[in-house]
């Protein structure tokens, strides 16, 4: 379940308010898989989706636009 404001689809800021960015959608990897996210200069902002086995199966996801959590 994702909570209100957890991702940029539910209410989250789009720009972050330590550093002032405005980070954009891309994949990113972590112990648990590919997922498409977010990352500022702090370090990750968001994770928008699940997690993918591989970085083309995260990429395709966010190419067509057909992610969440």
């Amino acid at each position: 379940m994702v909570m209100p404001g957890e991702t940029l689809a539910t209410g989250a800021s789009p720009k972050c308010s330590d550093c002032g960015l405005t980070p954009q959608l891309q994949i990113c990897r972590s112990m648990a898989g590919y997922y498409v996210g977010t990352y500022c200069e702090c370090g990750p902002y968001s994770r928008e989706s699940d997690y993918y086995k591989t970085a083309e199966q995260a990429q395709k996801a966010l190419d067509s636009g057909e992610f969440g959590r």
